[in-house]
């Protein structure tokens, strides 16, 4: 762990250095020693809020937002980034190992030994750390068709599929395509359908679970994009979530046979997908005890 004085972390706060002792001398900056009488703060500590500032509850949300901005290692965002990444490109094909994609995140290097690699697989994880970035930073924000490309272009950019004049890399497909044997919207009926279904969902102003998972399925089953459709429903689900202070979830690779089955079956019967999502949020929860952050119930 880096140390910066305290004129160096006022001079990174844009504080006076006397504020930033206080600061120490209170317990305010987690991490801060006293050595001598010089103060050794972590350069990854997080300014104290002024005591006539409203402190912004510690949701699952702030957690993200401050951890990613100050690019604090192993806490939620780290584990997020590792765990949803490695489960949702798993579920597609990917071959990367959990110990790969980490290793793909924490040194943006590839350790191969003995083995030869999917370059697809590689970019696609690197992407997808980009695109939970691009949830967290747009949680708060209604959706709307341009983010779900944005989603796409971001997760395909620099693929071998993105080589491919048909793919069509952040648009809407050209070519017919189906999931799982079903039947998709055609491409010349991609665009009313995403409007209509973009429409519908944002007309309500806070949303409950069975809406999101709602918004999920009817998504899947439009399968906008030629390819990534899997992906970019579940990082839409997982902003959502957020958004509406929901307890996210990440649907893990050994829990896709009861995920698909929910999907296949909901407007049969609501409840496959949802106990298989709430079975999700369980887990996530447990993340939650660990890092000591706020959730709803």
């Amino acid at each position: 762990m880096e140390y910066l004085s305290s004129l160096e972390m006022a001079k990174k706060w844009g504080i006076s250095e006397r504020t930033v002792r206080n600061y120490c001398a209170n317990g305010k900056i987690d991490g801060a020693i006293l050595v001598g009488k010089t103060w050794s703060i972590p350069d990854s500590a997080v300014r104290p809020q002024r005591a006539n500032k409203r402190k912004e509850p510690r949701t699952v949300l702030y957690v993200l937002e401050n951890e990613k901005k100050n690019k604090i290692p192993g806490g939620l965002y780290h584990r997020i980034q590792i765990d949803l990444t490695y489960n949702s490109n798993h579920m597609e094909g990917s071959r990367l190992t959990h110990d790969q994609t980490r290793y793909i995140f924490e040194t943006n290097t590839v350790g191969i030994e003995g083995e030869a690699l999917n370059v697809d697989d590689i970019i696609e994880a690197s992407n997808h750390f980009k695109c939970i970035d691009l949830v967290i930073d747009n949680a708060r924000a209604a959706l709307t068709e341009s983010f779900i490309k944005q989603l796409h272009r971001t997760l395909k950019s620099g693929t071998s599929d993105s080589r491919k004049d048909w793919f069509n890399v952040g648009e809407y497909k050209k070519l017919p395509n189906e999931v799982g044997g079903i039947e998709t919207a055609l491409p010349e009926e991609v665009s009313l359908e995403m409007k209509r279904l973009i429409k519908e969902y944002n007309g309500s102003e806070k949303k409950t679970l069975e809406q999101i998972l709602d918004f999920h399925y009817r998504f899947e089953r439009i399968h906008p994009f030629q390819d990534g459709n899997g992906r970019v429903g579940r990082l839409i689900l997982f902003k959502e979530c957020l958004k509406n202070d929901i307890v996210p979830f990440i649907i893990y690779d050994n829990m896709k046979m009861f995920y698909y089955r929910g999907l296949s079956m909901w407007t049969q019967e609501k409840g496959y997908l949802t106990d298989t999502c709430l079975l999700a949020q369980d887990k996530f929860k447990a993340y939650l005890d660990y890092f000591k952050i706020e959730y709803k119930n």
